[in-house]
């Protein structure tokens, strides 16, 4: 690979590899439960007062748990930015390779959380990670179909004929 190529391959990989490593910082002790417990519970508290702890807790879990579904999405599309490489459109091998690249850095993401004393390895954190990733893809498909679909009709073109 030459050093042009080098460069037009970083310049569609990047904001993946970047994302990657901020997914993979996340993963260390600083944000384990306990410690976002630490800021988020005082501020759902604030924004709450009147929560119980368990009710604050719950959404805690669930602002988590958001966060890894976010997380994954926005990767999934920078997968897919990546593999399209500025092609045009979308193709089915493209969104498997970016729905299988997530989710086995989920996977590893998981594996290295096993390593981390204040963190666990979850299965569950995996399946939610690979449907981020999954919406995120569905979101990339929707939004070529639909700049595809106005494009056509800019152009006069018959818009119920199939857009792939």
């Amino acid at each position: 690979m030459n050093a042009t190529s080098r460069l037009n391959w970083l310049r569609w990989w990047w904001p993946a590899l970047l994302w990657a490593t901020l997914i993979f910082s996340f993963s260390t002790d600083a944000f384990s439960g306990e410690n976002t417990s630490r800021v988020l519970i005082p501020f759902l508290h604030w924004l709450f007062p009147h929560s119980r702890w368990e009710t604050l807790a719950i959404a805690h879990l669930v602002i988590r748990k958001c966060a890894h579904l976010t997380e994954y999405c926005l990767f999934g599309i920078l997968i897919l930015r990546g593999i399209r490489a500025g092609r045009p459109g979308w193709q089915w091998s493209w969104t498997f390779t970016a729905l299988a690249a997530a989710a086995g850095w989920a996977g590893l993401d998981e594996l290295h959380q096993a390593f981390v004393p204040s963190r666990g390895p979850s299965f569950i954190d995996v399946m939610i990670d690979t449907c981020g990733a999954i919406v995120g893809q569905l979101a990339y498909a929707a939004a070529v179909l639909l700049h595809s679909r106005r494009s056509r009709e800019r152009r006069g073109v018959d818009s119920s004929e199939p857009i792939v």
